[in-house]
């Protein structure tokens, strides 16, 4: 399953959160983890205190059959990434795989936190997938779905991870990284999304729709001369 473990070197991973960025927008994931630049929404800061709490490792649950850890690191070699679930529950099947101190078998289970209600959001769905494709290759097993909680329904959505969404993951952390490598930051393509995106003063899409950013400058310093 992960023929190219080795590929990518430490220093080389991308964070694995990245890639709802990029699949939202390739230009704000890049002004973020290219440019390393940053700005806060009301959506952004109540999206942080969610994950503050998912990622707390000091919470740890333990019931009867069921292990649920916070914050857990994992980190994919084949890819090139790393990062944190916020939750991943271990079932207790016969299906599932020993873990280190504990009696049985068990089944990893990724789970997401995500603020507000479910949507249609490319990007959430390959963030967990790639969560899951990250516990694979660490511990050696095959996990079939996670879940995605939404603070404001207090409801979990199922999320399958596909051969088709497990291709999207590779193709996207592949382009990424070409991206990375390169510094380079796409231009921008307005829509009606970034009107919501943290990072729309930075960005200013509706000036780099008419001009670049060197062409904007330039004229400013020749009115400046």
């Amino acid at each position: 399953m992960y023929e190219d473990v080795g590929m990518y070197e430490e220093e080389d991973y991308l964070l694995i959160s990245g890639i709802e960025h990029f699949i939202f927008c390739r230009r704000q994931w890049a002004l973020i983890h290219v440019e390393q630049q940053w700005s806060e929404n009301r959506r952004t800061v109540e999206g942080a205190i969610l994950h503050e709490k998912a990622h707390d490792p000091a919470i740890r649950e333990k019931r009867k059959d069921l292990l649920i850890t916070r914050g857990m690191k994992v980190f994919s070699a084949s890819m090139g990434v790393s990062g944190e679930c916020d939750v991943v529950e271990f079932h207790r099947l016969e299906s599932g795989i020993p873990l280190p101190g504990r009696e049985g078998l068990w089944v990893p289970y990724p789970v997401e936190y995500k603020h507000g209600s479910p949507g249609i959001t490319e990007g959430t769905p390959l963030q967990l997938c790639a969560q899951a494709m990250c516990l694979e290759e660490m511990l050696c097993c095959e996990i079939r779905e996670g879940a995605l909680f939404y603070g404001e329904t207090r409801r979990r959505e199922i999320v399958y991870f596909t051969e088709e969404l497990r291709q999207k993951v590779k193709n996207s952390f592949q382009e990424m990284h070409q991206y990375y490598q390169r510094g380079y930051t796409p231009k921008v393509k307005p829509g009606k999304s970034c009107n919501a995106c943290s990072l729309k003063e930075l960005c200013v899409p509706k000036l780099l729709r008419k001009k670049s950013v060197q062409s904007y400058l330039r004229e400013r310093l020749e009115e400046e001369e």
